[in-house]
């Protein structure tokens, strides 16, 4: 490790990486508690497996966009720490697996040198920002928003206003009124439009998600100038921060927070944190994301296609036209999202001659490729069919998107994956014509919380069980009708039955022999399916919810030998804050020495905010001590007053409330930092005078 820290530029990322070497030594040592190390690790993407003793390591990729060299380097680190497999993920990210957690420091340093970060993949922070994969070649968007959701990522990393939140935040650029990144399940989602002056600007979709419980997006503005995108991100986060719940992690989403105080209260606490702010407008670099280089050659021998028949399929359900003229994006199609590290580097070998060096990750766990020439498709097709990478249906119905499942998920109930690979065979098998249906997509989640979105499809899956004769059988939900309908608006699907998943095949050849029967001309599925009915489908169904006639082999997952068991583990979706007495006030102190760094370099917005975390952390600590536990900071602020300044216990010439808060009455300057950072030294003193005396 030692020789790695010397070889990383930036001293701010060597200084994470040295500090996660010594948070793992605390730990092993005892210094941290479990519960408390585990939300430390999960802000530096490293997550718990189902298997004990290892660990998920999930590689953040802005928008998914990975080079070449980048990607031969996760390949590399795939094969020396982990597993030799590299999983894509509906967010754009790539996992590896079955990391040893003390190789972890030296994983992401090696990462690290080929700018690749772990920084904030996991835990109460905000998510890998995503976007459409297309945007930049786009022949519909206004306006590349790639740059946008580069500047909204290196903006909040590492930012101190987003790092301890009581869940995580997720973002989502869509290239255009497609809403191809699903702006309508997303904390925050962005969609490009220009005004009648032919300015840049967005619409934002607000508090929408997915989980158990989804919740479709508002719209809460119809045209947000560019120059407002990182303050209004930047006061949404805030207030989520302060108001959020940070007990009851099942409600602690910003749609709950949404739910609990009203949409209106919401947008006022966050109107009136823009004061706060470290900015008040922010340009962003259009040059932050140029566009790849092209091929380094346009000219290629002609090329017949050894399969003519399934090149029209590929080159008609693969390839897109770019916004460039006589240039093409390819779609590579992957199933369940798994790349074996041979695979890989195979693949940047066989597209290098072909394509630009820049490669996106999609929202279906595939892969898009940029700049092909129109004359060198055919040898692109080559290339790919040669390494098993040019199955057509690219983003169709045969083209399913799945979770990792009970493969590696602790929350896990039910095989995806399989599932996944079985369903796709039955649609190149017995329904072809389908693999050209790009308005109906399968979705798959091992649980119901949706990581495999299957809420937002037009045929949903997700794992469960049922009982029978007093064994556990596993089992899917059959869900309908959901999937995006455009420029914000989407569909949640609706459940319609559970049936055991060996018959979710039967499934769905029912839905699409029915469909092919009862589709009337033109009709999407949307239409159809609310035309029918949800009792329809029921009906339809309902034979195959009959458990009165169980095969043994039903008793048994896709992918499985032995009879079925449900083992769920803990989630790590969002972490764990531990609120013990003695973390709060180390943290505290912790914090007082970051706002400290922070005056130092002249970061006023950085150090006010550390002074911030130091008077809530403080305070919670005696509450604590009272065995008062809020759930939100805010809820911290106001009991503090409760039981200890009117009390007589503090005194400070006003209510703790009005010395804390502020932090949102006044701008960062120079001033405001120096005096309350002044501030919350004096306060943390005066805690740890009084605890001294207490214990005494």
């Amino acid at each position: 490790m030692q020789s790695f820290r010397t070889e990383l530029e930036n001293p701010i990322v060597a200084k994470d990486i040295i500090d996660l070497e010594k948070k793992i030594n605390d730990f092993r040592s005892g210094k941290i508690h479990e519960e408390r190390f585990r939300s430390l690790r999960l802000a530096r993407g490293v997550y718990g497996q189902r298997q004990p003793g290892v660990q998920m390591i999930r590689i953040k990729l802005p928008f998914g966009k990975v080079t070449f060299k980048q990607l031969l380097r996760i390949a590399d680190i795939a094969d020396e720490y982990a597993s030799g497999n590299l999983h894509l993920t509906t967010r754009q990210d790539i996992q590896i697996h079955y990391v040893s957690l003390d190789r972890t420091p030296e994983l992401w340093a090696k990462l690290e040198l080929d700018d690749i970060t772990l920084r904030e993949a996991c835990g109460n922070t905000v998510r890998n920002v995503t976007s459409s994969p297309n945007a930049g070649i786009d022949p519909e968007e206004p306006f590349d928003v790639s740059p946008y959701a580069q500047a909204v990522f290196a903006y909040f990393l590492r930012n101190p206003i987003c790092q301890e939140m009581g869940r995580k935040i997720k973002i989502s650029f869509s290239s255009s009124d497609k809403d191809t990144a699903y702006s309508y399940i997303h904390d925050l989602g962005f969609i490009p439009k220009l005004n009648n002056n032919g300015e840049r600007g967005f619409k934002v979709l607000f508090a929408g998600g997915l989980g158990a419980q989804p919740f479709l997006a508002t719209a809460v503005h119809e045209f947000l100038p560019e120059n407002q995108l990182i303050p209004f991100t930047e006061s949404v986060l805030r207030v989520f921060d302060r108001y959020g719940e940070r007990n009851n992690r099942n409600k602690a989403r910003l749609k709950y927070l949404v739910q609990k105080l009203g949409l209106d209260e919401v947008l006022r606490l966050i109107d009136e944190e823009r004061t706060a702010n470290k900015v008040q407008t922010f340009k962003i670099d259009l040059n932050t994301v140029p566009q790849p280089a092209l091929p380094p050659q346009l000219a290629y021998l002609p090329v017949t296609p050894s399969n003519e028949t399934h090149y029209k399929h590929w080159l008609a359900t693969n390839t897109i036209a770019q916004k460039q003229k006589g240039f093409y994006g390819v779609y590579v199609k992957v199933q369940v999202g798994d790349i074996k590290t041979d695979q890989a580097r195979a693949l940047v070998k066989a597209i290098a001659p072909y394509v630009a060096d820049e490669i996106r990750i999609t929202q279906n766990q595939g892969l898009l490729l940029k700049f092909v020439a129109e004359n060198a498709l055919p040898s692109l097709y080559q290339a790919l069919s040669a390494i098993g990478l040019a199955n057509a249906g690219f983003d169709s119905l045969a083209d399913i998107t799945t979770c990792p499942g009970t493969d590696t998920c602790n929350l896990g109930i039910a095989n995806s994956m399989t599932l996944a690979e079985v369903l796709e065979e039955v649609v190149y098998e017995d329904f072809p014509e389908f693999i050209y249906e790009k308005n109906i997509k399968i979705k798959i989640s091992g649980c119901m919380n949706s990581c495999g979105q299957h809420s937002l499809a037009e045929i949903g899956f997700h794992g469960s069980s049922v009982k029978a004769d007093g064994k556990v059988v596993p089992a899917v939900q059959v869900m309908l009708g959901g999937g995006t309908v455009g420029n914000g608006v989407g569909r949640v699907a609706e459940r319609v039955i559970k049936v055991p998943t060996k018959r979710a095949t039967q499934v769905l050849h029912l839905l699409l022999n029915d469909f092919k029967a009862n589709q009337q001309a033109a009709e999407n599925f949307h239409t159809y399916y609310d035309r029918q009915g949800k009792d329809h489908f029921y009906q339809l169904l309902k034979p195959l919810a009959d458990l009165t006639n169980l095969k043994t082999t039903e008793f048994v997952d896709w992918g499985h030998e032995e009879t079925f068991e449900t083992a769920i583990g803990v989630g790590e979706c969002a972490g764990v804050v531990i609120d013990l007495v003695a973390t709060l006030l180390l943290e505290a102190e912790d914090k007082l020495t970051w706002a400290a760094e922070a005056l130092k370099n002249k970061a006023y917005a950085d150090a006010i905010y550390h002074a911030y975390s130091v008077f809530v952390n403080a305070a919670k600590s005696l509450l604590l001590d009272k065995n008062i536990n809020s759930s939100t900071q805010a809820g911290v602020i106001k009991e503090f007053d409760n039981h200890f300044v009117t009390t007589g216990e503090f005194n400070f010439g006003t209510t703790f409330s009005e010395l804390v808060l502020q932090i949102n009455k006044n701008e960062p300057s120079t001033l405001f930092a120096v005096q309350y950072f002044g501030e919350a030294t004096q306060f943390l003193n005066q805690i740890k005078a009084f605890r001294a005396v207490e214990i005494a």
